[in-house]
């Protein structure tokens, strides 16, 4: 059996690619990927329209998706999260219908229970043999962790691997198989894997950034959580991860090893792990080449699917063993709703990612994040969209004080008994008012729907207006 094609657009004329199909992507090249481009370009050249794109994350490389949206080559588009050079497009409606988004762990459920149907599933693949069998470790454009693809190989009607990097067969050491592949295609490049590494990986010098992480972690150890066999997952946001360095350091102090860190993972829980200070890493992405060089050399760090992740439909999961997830936000209300979809204007700039799902999970869910920023206060009345039900948020932390959500009444008494400053979150709301004036008069949203947020039942959650 040959699967080898000489180029990709052969591969997805043998793949039966045709117009009206749903086509999907994974992102673990993040802002690095050409995957998604080269596919669109090649589809258009084939005169194919009204695709839907299914990409488990959309980023700012892929601008140019704009365009075939405007000339009718897509005509839907479903994501975990869109990076802002789309999402203002799609705010401003340049899509007919509104964006599905989803859940990284409700998307792999989705696609596995026949919810989301895949025509063809399109698989970036930093190396792969010439039937398909497949890794992210290696090659030029190593991206580690190919957990987002697992859903899409194993589930579309017809898979076709793209690398840049073939390799005779078989390759000992794959991710995906031979089983789930029709076709396998080598191109120049799949992308940049410096692309890799967003903006927000590194650790904050900020003291307002550093003051929250170190209010943040003495809440995580005032919890109780804090011990061994502790399981912990944060962020990439610079606040984040400076709350991983200092509940590190107490980690080390008190000689405490947990059982395992989660989701995507940087540079920073690498280090944790090779101090000693968790057992395993289970990795859904990498976020940086240090991850990758771990993921590839070090048997303690685990690559893991989406679904098994975080999926609600899954029978286990490792966010439902999860301790304590760290995690950012663009607004939070005082009903301790949280939106990461949209800015304070209403601008899509994200998307759920794995939030909604660890923050259901988790024993402690800990926002980080300061009062206001650029003058827009984070705290709010009500959030323009509902990322995440304030029912799985436990604590907000900002650099005034901490507000711990009022169903947690055991909690707020042991973070007031380690002598922490507690603060009812509309107390909070009324500083950021009083620091920030009311809200922006200049937000206008229109009455049309630009986006439906799925909550992790598959079912509208909230919706996401078009700005004027």
């Amino acid at each position: 059996m040959r699967k080898l094609c000489e180029n990709l657009r052969t591969a997805m004329e043998k793949a039966g690619l045709q117009s009206g199909m749903t086509i999907s992507f994974h992102h673990h090249l993040r802002n690095g990927d050409y995957v998604l481009n080269m596919v669109l370009e090649a589809a258009a050249e084939m005169g194919l329209r009204d695709l839907t794109v299914n990409a488990s994350s959309v980023f700012d490389c892929h601008a140019p998706l704009v365009d075939h949206i405007k000339n009718g080559v897509v005509t839907g588009l479903e994501a975990n999260y869109i990076s802002a050079a789309v999402g203002k497009a799609i705010s401003e409606g340049v899509l007919a219908k509104p964006v599905i988004f989803r859940s990284h762990g409700t998307r792999p459920s989705d696609i596995m229970t026949g919810r989301s149907h895949i025509d063809v599933a399109f698989v970036a693949a930093p190396t792969s043999d010439t039937m398909g069998n497949c890794s992210g470790k290696y090659g030029p454009s190593a991206c580690g962790s190919l957990g987002y693809a697992f859903a899409d190989a194993q589930c579309a009607d017809k898979v076709v691997i793209v690398t840049d990097n073939l390799v005779d067969y078989p390759l000992t050491d794959a991710s995906i198989t031979e089983n789930y592949v029709d076709f396998v295609v080598k191109v120049d490049a799949i992308g940049d894997p410096r692309g890799i590494v967003s903006g927000t990986t590194r650790m904050p010098k900020d003291p307002i950034a550093l003051k929250i992480a170190d209010y943040a972690a003495q809440a995580i150890d005032a919890s109780g959580l804090l011990k061994e066999g502790f399981s912990f997952q944060t962020g990439a946001g610079g606040a984040s991860l400076a709350v991983a360095d200092y509940v590190k350091r107490i980690m080390l102090e008190r000689k405490i090893q947990g059982s395992f860190a989660l989701g995507g993972i940087t540079g920073y829980m690498v280090d944790m792990l090779e101090a000693g200070c968790f057992k395993a890493i289970q990795d859904v992405q990498c976020f940086d080449l240090r991850a990758v060089q771990s993921i590839r050399e070090n048997s303690k760090h685990m690559e893991i699917t989406a679904a098994q992740y975080a999926s609600p439909t899954a029978k286990s999961t490792a966010a439902s063993n999860l301790d304590v997830v760290v995690l950012g936000a663009t607004q939070i209300d005082t009903d301790f709703n949280v939106n990461v979809h949209t800015d304070s204007n209403g601008y899509i700039i994200g998307g759920s990612g794995g939030h909604t799902d660890v923050a259901e999970e988790a024993k402690l869910t800990v926002i980080v994040a300061p009062l206001s920023r650029a003058r827009m206060s984070i705290v709010v009345d009500k959030v323009l969209t509902v990322s995440t039900l304030g029912k799985s948020v436990d604590l907000l932390v900002t650099q005034y004080g901490i507000a711990v959500n009022p169903g947690r009444p055991e909690l707020a008494e042991a973070l007031k008994a380690a002598h922490l400053p507690v603060k009812d979150i509309r107390d909070l709301r009324k500083m950021a008012v009083e620091i920030n004036g009311p809200a922006n008069p200049s937000i206008h949203l229109t009455d049309r729907v630009v986006g439906n947020v799925l909550g992790r039942n598959s079912q509208i959650q909230d919706v996401i207006y078009a700005v004027k």
